[in-house]
């Protein structure tokens, strides 16, 4: 079974509750930069079993009727495209994505903010679109000798000239797509415009990790080094925290690198800091919730061994550097984790060279490993699946349950009408093919009543898979990784 570390409803109690805190410390208005993933973090889900990938949202809806939601993003990612990696669109579309998820909890969802604004076709199309959905959208400017340059940005030249986001609500969360949308310079700039009109407003910054309260080497830190390796952040030591209470946190360097202009900027604006530190500006409490560390570690341990084989796979296909999979190498070694602690990777492999084929292995809820083989009729992972259906459903291994009748006209149609070379099926034409048999035979359906028992599931496979694998396994929630060679 699942072993869970984490205590998902004191979290969202003990969460909400300091926010409360924070926002009355400021006597009337804060603007809350929200850093990471508030709608599906599952790389905190991963780390901290029993954090659920949306509680950061559900935390907000304690704070309903205060909630506003602003939302930014940089127009220069609208016009080259970017796109969010975990989910495969673009920051422009995640921004329609996370409005209409955002109003269907009933979270008030009052603009966007196009940061760092040029004029172009792409980003007024994109205002445009926001503008039919009832979003009002504003413009805030490139500020030369940005962030080093404070009087000049703290003045009518600086956040002077961008758009003041008019707001109605006392908590004001910011949030984006992705980094470097902004929405740092977008609080700070609301800030300045708030103080220009007489009201007293403050700034905090909710991000789930680093863990300031926990060590700096912890696994659940580590993991998060580990998921921003191509960044080139790092967990440090809050060297101003540690001068001003003698107490030790952890932070991270871009936060630690930009607090003094940070400072400037407070006493420029509001003529005082009301904070000492980076830890200081911070509200998170997932620290305080966790429930068995041990679980957490090895849970941790285990992503951080996904991020590396993540990344060897990057390496293959040419999308990111040696560096990257030497940070990670070292992070395995700070966390005391090798590959032979991903107890599926030696039972994939071990497969292959029995079959002499591409193989896969998953590991089950309760502990137990099934593989998956290469034949004339599956892919390694089709009939690794159906193999982890019939074990968890309680069937004979030796069972078939997709019938020739259904499988041989999808095989007739890949080969003659579709061009495949060869007519094995994927992952996504096997559930199809089962779901159909579903309907007639009571084995396959039962075998279809298992799929949710797959989250959260390891698999690992001994080739790179295809778009379609790697699309199917993470809707199923599978934790997926890759030995970094595409299949001869």
């Amino acid at each position: 079974m699942f072993k869970q570390g984490f205590d998902n409803e004191k979290y969202l109690q003990m969460q909400s509750s300091h926010i409360r805190e924070r926002l009355a410390s400021f006597g009337g208005k804060l603007y809350l930069e929200f850093g990471g993933k508030l709608y599906d973090d599952y790389h905190a889900a991963r780390v901290l079993p029993g954090f659920q990938p949306d509680s950061k949202l559900r935390m907000l809806l304690q704070l309903k009727e205060q909630v506003e939601m602003v939302i930014a993003i940089n127009a220069a990612d609208i016009e080259k495209n970017k796109v969010r990696g975990d989910l495969g669109i673009t920051y422009d579309m995640d921004v329609i994505r996370l409005i209409d998820v955002f109003r269907g909890f009933g979270l008030f969802v009052s603009s966007v903010v196009l940061t760092r604004y040029t004029p172009n076709a792409q980003v007024n199309a994109f205002q445009s679109r926001l503008e039919s959905l009832g979003v009002r959208v504003y413009h805030h400017f490139a500020i030369e000798g940005y962030p080093a340059n404070v009087s000049h940005i703290v003045s009518e030249d600086g956040y002077g000239r961008n758009d003041y986001i008019e707001t109605t609500r006392e908590l004001v969360v910011v949030t984006a797509p992705g980094p470097g949308s902004g929405k740092l310079a977008t609080c700070m700039s609301q800030l300045y415009h708030e103080h220009k009109r007489g009201v007293q407003a403050g700034y905090a910054k909710f991000e789930t990790f680093p863990v300031w309260n926990m060590p700096l080497n912890h696994p659940v830190n580590l993991a998060y080094e580990a998921a921003t390796a191509d960044l080139s952040d790092v967990n440090m030591i809050d060297p101003f925290h540690l001068e001003a209470y003698g107490a030790t946190t952890v932070n991270y360097n871009r936060d630690v690198e930009a607090f003094p202009v940070l400072v400037a900027m407070f006493e420029k604006i509001l003529g005082y800091c009301p904070y000492k530190s980076p830890t200081d500006m911070g509200v998170n409490m997932v620290g305080n919730c966790i429930t068995d560390d041990a679980v957490c570690r090895e849970a941790s341990g285990q992503e951080i061994l996904r991020r590396y084989y993540a990344a060897l796979c990057d390496l293959k296909k040419g999308k990111t550097s040696d560096n990257v999979v030497h940070k990670l190498e070292l992070l395995m070694k700070k966390a005391g984790v090798t590959v032979e602690d991903r107890s599926v990777v030696a039972a994939a492999l071990a497969k292959e060279a029995q079959t002499d084929a591409p193989a896969a292995a998953m590991e089950l809820p309760d502990g137990r490993i099934v593989t998956g083989k290469t034949s004339d009729v599956l892919g390694a992972c089709a009939a690794l699946l159906l193999n982890a259906l019939k074990a968890l459903g309680g069937m004979r291994d030796r069972l078939h349950l997709i019938s020739p009748v259904v499988l041989d006209p999808i095989q007739h149609l890949k080969v003659e009408h579709l061009g495949n070379r060869n007519p094995r099926l994927h992952t996504d034409e096997t559930l199809i093919a089962l779901s159909i048999c579903a309907a007639t035979n009571p084995t396959a359906e039962l075998a279809m009543e298992q799929l949710d028992k797959l989250r959260g599931c390891e698999v690992h496979s001994t080739v790179i898979l295809s778009e379609v694998d790697e699309r199917i396994f993470k809707r199923l929630g599978v934790n997926l990784t890759c030995e970094p060679r595409f299949r001869g």
